[in-house]
């Protein structure tokens, strides 16, 4: 029987590495950032073309690369930043594996120039599916620029999983915010389609934060400060009030590498115990420094997850810092119920000395008399005394005038008698609420569910699913198929919001007026809105903004309809009543009646189960057995 076992060529072997160290566009700027950042670059630029699928470059000033390293980086496991095993628990760089490199050349078209500081002419590479084409001495500038064109030209399967632009766009800019937030002293220059994204100039950790996500986060940001002798804790939380509904702005930095670590979330959200709402998430941009030799980064490919030799440890001094830090800025409530927290000296001026304070000028009214003694016939009130000058002037004399008053007086109490007394079960009714006096086929249960009976038996229906169907079918009709009706605004609403965010709703202004949206304004950070659809109010807009960004950045698909059926789903489930909320008889029969007027009552846009029917043989069964 012949030998069935071989060695796979480099080429194959190369892609089939790919595989696991570039998922898609995002991977690639996230390998080529970092190599950026090993190289000792001050100052990065990422330039995109259609969502890194035609080009992605990354350009660099750092230390840059000799002829021969520059055609040995495209080797496996080629590196210059460990030469042994026992370096890999000494870890003080960003790639390490020697992989990235190959694996991007094998699936892609790469074009590298490099020079060190100290030559003449740098090193001009050109190389497609891992076979090197052309190598020769240029002219350049000092550091490494690294193109990477076609992305997965030869695989196209791969090619075929890519997302919308606008999906892969976000990917590409949630690498670039971590790499950005772990090292503010790099200046970092982000374009796509030649649109300016970022410039983000170098700075600190709270100019950083800021840059990246708006000047109204420098408003929420509470500091964080410890250290300890295991670690060494940095950063900044966002105040309770500023907490969100969807887990967005969470960001943990382990030796300038970004992580997820669920643990250490759960220390930041047990912290944050009794100051947050139900179902909210708190925002922090935490910066840990551990000694390397305590932590394995080498257990995922995308070193996106650390091992920790003191999970406990770190749990606990990390749960402690933030709520000292909540604690000392007054943030969390103290149990001192005789203190009155407006008259607390801020923060900022506890160090300030001492200010002389200006007497506030008294005014005197130099005519008031109290000793001045009204006359017998004038009334003791001011009122009375106006009333009866009044009188006077229209020759009514002071005996006609008390005449009058007493006659008032007798028509009053006439009038007063002549009204018969409330029964006293009509006082009843009057307290008696709205809904307990109706009577009808629904019944609400827990606030929760609505059970309407059949013929064949009952019916329990999902309330918040099924208006969200109702309302999705209605808004997709409005975008696809009527003219959307907008209605103006008296006064135009400014909304702040990342940079990223405000590109991609630039992205989605022609779909977002189909329905209805008016915009006056698109600058880098707000956007000014002059007309909204006439089935939202004006206190629903942020709300429904926030849950179409958020829905289109964990990649809510589309159902041909390009970004209407995502526009719909969003604007449904934004609206939609909520459990908890009572509904009136009336309310509850025209929720039933919607959903059966339905094209597809039986599911919710997002392919859950709107209601269960429960037939008189089932219901039987059950109290048979």
């Amino acid at each position: 029987m012949s030998d069935i076992i071989q060695l796979l060529p480099d080429h194959v072997a190369n892609q089939i590495a790919a595989g696991e160290v570039v998922q898609r566009p995002a991977s690639v700027v996230k390998e080529l950032l970092e190599n950026a950042i090993d190289a000792g670059a001050a100052s990065i630029k990422l330039l995109l073309k259609d969502a890194g699928k035609t080009l992605i470059q990354v350009i660099d000033d750092g230390k840059g690369m000799s002829a021969t390293d520059a055609r040995l980086c495209f080797e496996r496991h080629a590196t210059s930043k460990i030469k042994n095993a026992q370096d890999l628990f000494n870890i003080n760089t960003k790639g390490f594996r020697g992989e990235a490199m190959a694996s991007i050349a094998a699936i892609a078209h790469v074009e590298l120039k490099t020079k060190l500081a100290d030559d003449e002419l740098g090193t001009h590479i050109k190389i497609q599916g891992s076979k090197v084409n052309s190598q020769e001495a240029i002219s350049t500038a000092k550091g490494t620029s690294v193109a990477v064109k076609n992305l997965f030209y030869n695989i196209p399967a791969r090619r075929n999983f890519l997302k919308s632009d606008t999906i892969e766009t976000r990917h590409i800019v949630d690498e670039f915010q971590r790499v950005a937030l772990a090292h503010p002293d790099i200046s970092f220059l982000l374009h796509h389609n030649n649109n300016e994204i970022y410039n983000l100039k170098k700075s600190n950790l709270r100019k950083r934060v800021v840059a990246v996500f708006g000047n109204k986060m420098n408003e929420k940001l509470v500091p964080i400060d410890e250290q300890t002798d295991i670690i060494s804790i940095q950063g900044f939380v966002a105040k309770p009030s500023f907490a969100k509904k969807k887990r967005g702005e969470q960001f943990f930095f382990v030796n300038d590498r970004f992580i997820k670590s669920s643990y250490l979330n759960h220390a930041v959200i047990n912290a944050f115990e009794g100051l947050l709402e139900a179902n909210a998430y708190p925002s922090y941009f935490l910066y840990l420094q551990v000694p390397p030799d305590s932590i394995d980064i080498n257990i995922h490919p995308t070193k996106t997850e650390i091992k920790f030799d003191n999970e406990k440890a770190l749990y606990a001094i990390l749960r402690a810092t933030v709520k000292h830090g909540l604690g000392q800025y007054n943030v969390a409530p103290v149990l001192d119920f005789d203190r009155d927290a407006n008259l607390d000296t801020p923060y900022e001026y506890t160090k300030k000395e001492s200010t002389t304070i200006s007497i506030p000028p008294i005014s005197v009214n130099p005519d008031f008399n109290p000793f001045k003694t009204e006359t017998e016939s004038t009334p003791i009130s001011s009122k009375s005394s106006t009333t009866s000058a009044a009188s006077s002037s229209k020759n009514f004399t002071n005996n006609q005038y008390h005449a009058n008053f007493k006659k008032n007086d007798e028509d009053w109490e006439a009038l007063y008698t002549s009204i018969e007394p409330l029964e006293t079960t009509k006082q009843e009714e009057l307290f008696v609420s709205h809904q307990e006096t109706e009577t009808g086929k629904t019944f609400q249960i827990q606030k929760k569910y609505l059970l309407s009976s059949i013929k064949s038996g009952v019916v329990l229906i999902h309330q918040s699913l099924a208006h969200q169907r109702v309302l999705y079918e209605d808004f997709l009709e409005n975008i696809t198929v009527k003219e959307s009706s907008s209605q103006q605004l008296l006064f135009p609403v400014t909304i702040s919001l990342p940079a990223t965010d405000i590109d991609m709703l630039r992205d989605l202004k022609s779909d977002l007026e189909s329905t209805g949206f008016v915009f006056n304004e698109f600058s880098k950070e707000t956007i000014t809105i002059g007309g909204i659809p006439t089935s939202i109010t004006e206190s629903q807009i942020s709300l429904i903004l926030e849950q179409l960004l958020d829905d289109m950045k964990v990649e809510v698909p589309n159902v041909g309809f390009s970004h209407f059926d995502t526009l719909a789903k969003s604007f449904a489930k934004s609206l939609a009543i909520k459990t908890g909320t009572v509904l009136s008889v009336k309310e509850q029969e025209g929720l039933v009646d919607d959903l059966f007027s339905c094209k597809d009552p039986s599911i919710s846009p997002f392919g859950r189960p709107t209601f269960k029917t429960l037939t008189l043989n089932e219901i039987d069964t059950i109290f048979n057995k």
